[in-house]
């Protein structure tokens, strides 16, 4: 991609996940439906797909066959007891945009091949205990913005085989160690829009595979050396919109093949010597980019290690313009492209 199609591409923490094209069809299906007031059953040779939003009634009951169950926009605030019962093989739960404030612990008892759960923007403060103590398929949890204040690490204890987790968008201010101990499959993981001015060091030691993490919108103000080392394989991480001023030295030592960097709109007026020795290289070349804009950068010879790093990798830059010097007063303002071209 050349640096100026770069510089017109949408901000790396823009990035949004992808509608399965079977939802797509549903949605648009219910969309132009001629009977608006009843749920869109879609029977096929795997199975059912039932689709209910206002103005239909929300389901009693259920095709036995049922794979994929979508009931959303109903601002309930508990679900209809057993309304799950009699169909074992539901594969996909989408509950989103309603104002759930509690869940039965029973709720999946009966749908052990739960593979994804959808519960986002509800009203859930806490997760009861137990609530998948029978969902070891379940391999995408989503909870992003509901009231959250805080996880608790036996919620997710039985959560082996979880690839996505979701939390973003809650009020969550911080997290307890071994939270992720037994999610070994995890690869991704949004955090993103919490409350967090910190993180445990051994939030990453549980997952073998984290390809994707999102801590943008935060206020972490420090980058410790031992957060990142655990996942040689991550390859785009999320860093925008907090407080940091900090990034220890060796953060970044064991990303083998990371693609983006987003540091965007935080506090870095300077960064240590060598922080950018393994990014950038052949074999990890940063494909996808990295965003450094909107920081404080203080301009002198302390920032050569930055300057030299800049140059050899400036075509996979994003918003150049909006990365610039603050300091020394009379290189404010100035590109820091075109500042470390001088330096």
């Amino acid at each position: 991609m050349s640096p100026g199609s770069r510089e017109q591409t949408h901000s790396p923490g823009a990035l949004a996940p992808l509608v399965s094209r079977p939802l797509l069809l549903l949605l648009l299906l219910a969309a132009s439906s001629p009977h608006a007031d009843a749920c869109i059953i879609v029977p096929s040779e795997n199975g059912t797909s039932v689709t209910c939003h206002p103005p239909a009634q929300v389901p009693r009951s259920l095709p036995a066959d049922t794979i994929h169950l979508v009931v959303e926009f109903f601002n309930l605030t508990q679900l209809p007891a057993g309304v799950l019962q009699g169909v074992p093989g539901l594969r996909d739960l989408h509950l989103s945009s309603n104002r759930l404030e509690n869940l039965s612990a029973t709720l999946l008892l009966q749908v052990p091949r739960l593979q994804v759960l959808d519960l986002t923007r509800n009203a859930l403060a806490r997760l009861p205990a137990g609530l998948f103590r029978h969902s070891a398929n379940l391999h995408t949890l989503v909870l992003k913005e509901n009231w959250l204040v805080a996880l608790e690490g036996s919620w997710l204890q039985d959560l082996g085989g979880l690839e996505h987790l979701d939390v973003s968008g809650n009020q969550l201010r911080a997290l307890p160690p071994a939270l992720l101990a037994n999610l070994t499959r995890l690869r991704v993981l949004d955090l993103s829009a919490n409350q967090l001015d910190a993180l445990p060091t051994d939030l990453l030691r549980g997952p073998k595979r984290l390809e994707r993490l999102h801590l943008e919108g935060n206020r972490l103000r420090a980058l410790g050396a031992e957060l990142l080392t655990p996942q040689p394989d991550l390859r785009l991480l999320f860093l925008g919109d907090n407080e940091l001023s900090e990034v220890a030295a060796g953060a970044f030592r064991s990303l083998r093949r990371l693609d983006m960097l987003d540091l965007s709109n935080n506090s870095l007026s300077r960064v240590p010597e060598g922080l950018w020795a393994s990014l950038g290289q052949p074999g990890r070349d940063m494909e996808d980019g990295f965003d450094l804009s909107r920081n404080p950068w203080f301009c002198d010879q302390a920032l050569r290690d930055l300057s030299v790093w800049l140059l050899a990798n400036q075509e996979k830059m994003f918003s150049r313009d909006d990365t610039r010097c603050a300091e020394p007063v009379a290189l404010r303002g100035q590109s820091l492209l075109a500042v470390a071209q001088a330096l």
